[in-house]
């Protein structure tokens, strides 16, 4: 057998490998879903605004010529210091079925991780909560959405063999809609009345983009006390708007604002597309947009993937969450979408998990972890 070698990413050729390494271990799997090439680029390449508090180092594993595996070290300064830890992350994790090359991987990372004091090793995590993170451990049977991690069954197998345990887990639901709205939707006037909260019409995209911006100040404040989370910098608000807000269908949104016209809570959906992104090997240019554009008409496509969503803190108990699916159910009824699949959620976030209430048919999709062990 080929000795195994493992070397840090340095160069274009190097990491245009790296982030094309998946195309091949996955080109047989109809679950998977590769990421937009052009947003690896960014987060991987030296632009990345998260780089200003943290530290990373790209690894690719060969046997001989042939490239095997894949990893990212990433040390969160940020988080670190606001969770009072010494903690290394590895991310954009693939590898082959081998024991031997998902050990070297992440060996390496704790190597590197140890040499600059961290103390354990937790992922797979990204840089911030806007990147890919959790390993995927039930639901593999389900596509993915195209904004999350699918990786085969033995990624688990060989960490948990290697002494890593659950940290946290996220689940991830699908919600069916109906054509008539649930009972609990008659409260929503008495919501807007006594809490002084209404919907916001967004039908512009200079409109769209105003919100957008507020959209991620209402996630630092609704996720700061989540796991692991660190707050979203200026610059990486700035990037997350000019890639969120274009693509938006403002019949998929949901913004509530006060009486003061402040956003407090935010939902943003868009048509399922993973087929189209895996077809498409996850390139918009030059001929990728063939296989997406269909599936971005919602009275095509009857599955909606749910992106992002935030509360204010002082609004979560103030029915909010009520005005969002009642605006989204009744969108949907005229679009006809059938089934929303909800975004990861963590396991022990318990507002979020009971969001939905007995008023809607809600069932289990898939479930993603983050593991830990200490070094």
């Amino acid at each position: 057998m080929l000795k195994l070698t493992l070397v840090p990413v340095k160069g274009k050729k190097l990491l245009r490998k790296f982030i094309n390494f998946p195309l091949d271990l996955y080109k047989n799997c109809d679950k998977w879903v590769p990421a937009f090439e052009d947003d690896e680029y960014k987060s991987l390449g030296p632009d990345n605004p998260s780089l200003a508090f943290c530290e990373r180092e790209l690894f690719l594993a060969f046997r001989g010529e042939e490239a095997v595996g894949r990893v990212a070290a990433i040390i969160n300064h940020n988080a670190n210091k606001k969770w009072n830890e010494n903690t290394v992350r590895f991310g954009w994790i693939d590898f082959i079925e081998d024991f031997e090359v998902a050990k070297a991987l992440v060996d390496k990372v704790i190597e590197w991780g140890r040499e600059r004091g961290a103390q354990k090793v937790k992922g797979p995590l990204g840089f911030t909560d806007m990147d890919r993170e959790g390993l995927l451990v039930e639901g593999f049977e389900n596509e993915s959405p195209f904004t999350v991690i699918y990786n085969y069954p033995y990624y688990g197998e060989y960490l948990e063999r290697m002494g890593f345990t659950k940290d946290v887990d996220w689940t991830q639901r699908c919600v069916d809609f109906t054509d008539q709205l649930p009972p609990m939707m008659q409260y929503a006037d008495l919501v807007e009345k006594r809490y002084g909260v209404h919907i916001y019409h967004a039908d512009s995209l200079k409109k769209m983009a105003r919100r957008g911006r507020e959209m991620f100040h209402v996630l630092n404040d609704a996720f700061a006390g989540l796991y692991e989370y660190s707050k979203l910098s200026e610059e990486q608000i700035d990037g997350y708007v000019k890639q969120y807000v274009p693509v938006m269908n403002k019949d998929m949104v949901a913004f509530v604002v006060n009486e003061e016209d402040k956003l407090v809570a935010f939902t943003v959906t868009m048509p399922h597309i993973s087929a189209g992104v895996r077809k498409a090997k996850g390139r918009i240019f030059p001929f990728g947009w063939m296989h997406i554009l269909p599936q971005l008409n919602p009275r095509k496509n009857h599955i909606a993937e749910g992106l992002l969503i935030g509360v204010l803190p002082e609004y979560q108990a103030k029915g909010a969450a009520l005005l969002m699916f009642k605006h989204l159910h009744e969108n949907y009824i005229k679009l006809g979408i059938k089934r929303l699949l909800l975004n990861p959620q963590l396991e022990e976030n318990h507002k979020v998990q009971t969001l939905f209430g007995d008023d809607y048919d809600v069932k289990p999709y898939q479930r993603r972890r983050s593991y830990v062990k200490s070094i």
